[in-house]
């Protein structure tokens, strides 16, 4: 059950994890709110878009990436508006769906992502049933990286340019602890860094565990949603995080949330334990966050709304508007982070 959820697996709790009942033909994901049967529709506005390659033009500093799947299209909005302000930072850490975001804005391709996914969020091959049932996980991360990725192929160039250092962040099965993949690890190999992309993003109970160098990883944020604190540890003076929840935003905690990743992963028992204080970590980490920015020590994007985007959310509408919140929200902290940029410390 650990290294693979199998199609027998049922789980009911009050967070409805996950059940599925092949035998009557009952499909029931009610925590992921995964959809079976939508039509291949596109957002609206997508054609209005920015497009565009970011300048040369490197920023000393830290850019953070929160995930939280599918409402990392803020983040991909947010990304756009630093690119578009030439705000291409050294370096970048991203999680989950931070993670994806990372790679177009390493590439210095404005719009890229958002077109992927705002264009393609619908296609069955992509996200549910049918990429769980070839790989076992909902999102169809070869189809990702393979034919969705080459309507607008990565500029790889731009991407492996070595003055600028990415970093990806997983949860090491094994320990329960942060695992960090770079870039360059392995040379200019895209494939390495994707496998590594593919570990931070998928997500517990609904994917098999990825294996890299024989260990196990799954999703960043069973560790730690905001790797804020990686890049503090690292030294780094100024440091920008993308948030992809309000700041005033809440986990709630709960006895079966913090129960049934022991059952579930009873065999990866230190896992288990770093994901059932998965929410309490996060809120500390959000009280953590609204202290150091008050203090000038980061700087914080965040929506400036409330957000009603589900992890794997299948109206288009919304999930257009989540992106261009993100994009304005980004453009309106430009003047804000040039200011925190040019401080002293």
């Amino acid at each position: 059950m650990g290294l693979f959820p199998t199609a027998h697996t049922i789980i009911i709790c009050q967070l409805g994890i996950f059940r599925t009942i092949f035998k009557r033909r009952i499909y029931r994901i009610s925590y992921y709110k995964i959809s079976f049967g939508e039509d291949m529709k596109k957002y609206s506005k997508i054609d209005s878009l920015p497009t565009g390659h970011a300048s040369d033009k490197i920023v000393q500093g830290c850019l953070v990436l929160e995930g939280g799947a599918f409402r990392g299209v803020y983040g991909e909005g947010a990304c756009d508006g630093l690119m578009e302000a030439d705000l291409n930072f050294e370096s970048t850490i991203g999680i989950s769906a931070g993670a994806l975001n990372g790679i177009s804005y390493l590439s210095g391709q404005i719009g890229r992502t958002g077109r992927i996914n705002l264009g393609s969020r619908l296609d069955k091959n992509y996200v549910g049933f049918r990429p769980w049932r070839k790989t076992g996980s909902v999102i169809g991360f070869d189809y990702l990286f393979g034919p969705l990725s080459a309507a607008e192929p990565l500029d790889e160039k731009a991407f492996f340019n070595p003055e600028r250092r990415f970093f990806v962040a997983a949860t090491h099965c094994e320990t329960g602890k942060l695992a960090i993949f770079e870039k360059n690890e392995k040379g200019s190999d895209i494939k390495y860094i994707y496998r590594a992309i593919s570990a931070s993003a998928s997500m517990p109970f609904v994917s098999k565990m990825v294996e890299i160098d024989g260990q196990h990883y799954l999703d960043g944020g069973c560790c730690t949603k905001v790797p804020y604190q990686w890049a503090l540890d690292q030294g780094y003076k100024k440091i920008i995080v993308i948030r992809t929840r309000p700041k005033d935003y809440r986990k709630k905690l709960s006895f079966m949330a913090t129960n049934i990743p022991k059952l579930f992963y009873k065999k990866f028992p230190d896992f288990a334990e770093q994901l059932s204080n998965s929410n309490q970590h996060y809120n500390d980490d959000c009280d953590r966050m609204n202290q150091l920015e008050k203090e000038g020590r980061i700087f914080v994007i965040a929506p400036s709304q409330p957000v009603t985007v589900g992890r794997l959310e299948t109206d288009m509408e919304k999930l257009g508007a989540l992106y261009e919140m993100g994009l304005n929200d980004a453009r309106h902290a430009i003047e804000g982070i040039k200011e925190y940029l040019s401080r002293d410390e």
